[in-house]
């Protein structure tokens, strides 16, 4: 029978889950209406991605960003940093400050995937098999 592992979630996890959510659901109204309250233009969405987006790589801790896959999680968080700021500085292009904010948005939520799964020990390996037996 196979051995499965027991994910670990802890409070670090769920700060830095409710603080992607408060960058997410925003953003998606933002889509839908234009505008949320305090959020009126793509530089009010930066500014909000930005700020919680820090915090959240904080709540999360350092231990997200060891190894292969923490590393590729922190290229992510500092690749959508650093759209943010770009989309923050040119908030005013119109069609590009929105394309910019979607890469900003889509970088910050897959760094905190990655995070997420490094933090919590989930296995991003797949283990070969072959004729249906697992070759460890």
């Amino acid at each position: 029978m196979a051995e499965v592992d027991i994910v670990k979630i802890g409070w670090r996890d769920g700060v830095a889950t409710l603080l992607v959510a408060a960058i997410v659901v925003p953003y998606i109204g933002y889509l839908l209406r234009g505008s949320m309250p305090f959020i009126q233009d793509p530089r009010g969405m930066a500014v909000t991605g930005l700020v919680l987006g820090v915090a959240a790589a904080a709540a999360v801790g350092r231990a997200a960003f060891r190894g292969t896959w923490g590393a590729i999680a922190a290229f992510f968080a500092v690749a959508s940093g650093a759209v943010g700021i770009v989309t923050f500085i040119r908030a005013d292009e119109g069609a590009l400050s929105e394309g910019l904010l979607a890469v900003f948005m889509t970088a910050l939520v897959v760094a905190w995937v990655l995070a997420e799964l490094v933090r919590t020990h989930v296995p991003l390996t797949v283990p070969l098999t072959r004729a249906g037996r697992s070759t460890h």
